[in-house]
């Protein structure tokens, strides 16, 4: 099954598909989630190598067990072909309490389907207080008039 919009990406179609997947990690749901990847979708998640739709799954549901609170944007950088560049914030915080705002970049590749087959993750922690945070949507998709990273100059 394909999940449009289908490659060569442009503008429209690339901001499209990143948006698409930030509201679905906002949604915080790996089953769905994972099907958006190819089944032997090859992942760097930081330091952390992922292989499959299984994988994908247990790294979400272990993720979200550590990162309370999770909010996400993502933006597109540039795009050519079938391969799009996203940089990112989100800020989430942990079982003690601390915030953090975590910055970074994802490449991706996506088969003819539509389907991500490659996302390659760099992402740096940084502690903020719950004063400092900026992104406080009530828990799901960013709406659709909170401002990008750009307008949050992130």
């Amino acid at each position: 099954m394909g999940r449009p919009p289908f490659p060569p990406y442009d503008i429209e179609t690339a901001t499209q598909k990143a948006r698409m997947a930030e509201n679905a990690w906002n949604l915080q749901d790996p089953e769905k989630i994972s099907l958006a990847y190819t089944e032997n979708s090859e992942w760097r998640n930081r330091a952390e190598f992922v292989r499959g739709r299984e994988e994908i799954v247990s790294f979400l549901q272990q993720k979200w067990v550590r990162e309370l609170d999770y909010r996400l944007i993502k933006e597109v950088w540039a795009f050519s072909g079938n391969r799009i560049a996203v940089r990112f914030a989100y800020e989430s915080h942990n079982a003690a309490g601390q915030w953090y705002r975590s910055y970074g970049n994802e490449n991706w590749e996506f088969d003819e389907a539509g389907l991500m087959r490659v996302r390659i993750a760099s992402i740096n922690d940084l502690k903020i207080s719950a004063a400092e945070r900026k992104f406080h949507w009530p828990s799901g998709p960013r709406p659709d008039d909170h401002p990008g990273l750009s307008e949050l100059g992130l």
